[in-house]
């Protein structure tokens, strides 16, 4: 390894998170592989994250801060890519927390097979969990999983490999038309990167779903990956987290901005098999999140608002819906736009 290098860099936005932050830091520091450092971007939080953050890095010399005006999670990312050194790069939600292996695990598979990226999976039994406590009321912030306890045999970890990661993905709930293992949603924090593979690739500044984006233009360059279905990675439900207390208007408007973006993207780049799949599998999941989220719009020049936007993207986007669910919303987009 060459000096100032390290194996991975890890990526962590952090703003106001002080009740989760140090369970997510903790489990960076417990990582059985130990080339890695934690750049914390700390995106201008007003509670005492800062502070934590300064205790960590006083503990851990792996562990680097960065100070910026609030500018959100794409912005803060975008400033971690910037100042990452890893040969690969994983990326950590501050509320969230990871299996004590990952690293050992995922790097063992990547340097193994030479990949590009390795995805895995969260665990989805934990998060339902711990979904349905905080639904009622109870605290959440110290609770820990079961499988955190689990411990691996490395080489005996079993992974797929595929030059063609598109067609293992999904936006949708269900996976009817994608071959197992599969990766669902766009979730960055899912997979262990080579940066060489994901340096140029920003996240859109400015938006909500900028998840969307981002994985469509990794995917679209057809990266050797390994597919596992270890449940190596713990996410946090957050009631107060930018998903969850963004206004319909405001996601309608950064949906719109993912999929004139990647629109473009594949019907430049992606051959007519990827270019229908991901249509189906991704473009229309997100049109009809979009086109839901305008029954929740309060006010008449919110709708026009949304109308504009809607409106002002390519028609080709809307072509060809390829389910019938897809169709049924083609239809109700024509009668929004023509209403």
């Amino acid at each position: 390894m060459q000096k100032n290098k390290v194996m991975i860099s890890v990526i962590c936005p952090v703003y106001n998170s002080e009740k989760y932050l140090r369970r997510c830091l903790d489990s960076v520091l417990n990582q059985t592989f130990h080339d890695w450092e934690l750049i914390c971007v700390n995106d201008g939080s007003s509670d005492n994250s800062a502070a934590i953050l300064d205790e960590y890095a006083a503990r851990d010399s792996r562990v680097r801060v960065i100070n910026k005006k609030n500018g959100g999670a794409s912005d803060a990312r975008n400033y971690g890519m910037r100042a990452a050194r890893g040969k690969y790069v994983f990326f950590l939600d501050s509320d969230d927390f990871i299996h004590p292996q990952i690293f050992e695990i995922t790097s063992y598979i990547a340097e193994k097979n030479n990949d590009d990226m390795v995805v895995f999976q969260i665990d989805s039994r934990f998060y339902r969990n711990t979904r349905k406590l905080m639904l009622a009321g109870k605290n959440i912030s110290d609770k820990l999983p079961d499988l955190r306890n689990r411990k691996y045999d490395v080489a005996r970890v079993r992974a797929m490999q595929t030059d063609s990661v598109l067609y293992h993905s999904t936006e949708r709930n269900h996976t009817l038309h994608v071959r197992r293992p599969v990766r669902r949603h766009c979730y960055p924090v899912l997979g262990l990167y080579r940066r060489d593979l994901i340096k140029d690739i920003a996240f859109i500044k400015g938006i909500i779903f900028e998840d969307f984006p981002w994985w469509s233009a990794v995917m679209l360059r057809r990266p050797q990956t390994a597919i596992t279905n270890l449940p190596l990675y713990f996410y946090m439900p957050n009631a107060s987290s930018a998903l969850n207390s963004t206004k319909a208007l405001r996601m309608i408007e950064s949906i719109v901005v993912g999929l004139k973006y990647t629109f473009d993207l594949y019907s430049k780049n992606a051959t007519a098999s990827e270019f229908s799949h991901f249509k189906r599998e991704f473009l229309w999941p997100f049109i009809i999140i979009a086109m839901r989220k305008v029954c929740e719009l309060e006010n008449a020049d919110d709708v026009n608002i949304a109308r504009r936007a809607i409106g002002g993207m390519n028609s080709k986007i809307f072509e060809n819906p390829s389910t019938a669910r897809a169709r049924k919303y083609a239809r109700r987009i024509q009668e929004f736009l023509n209403s």
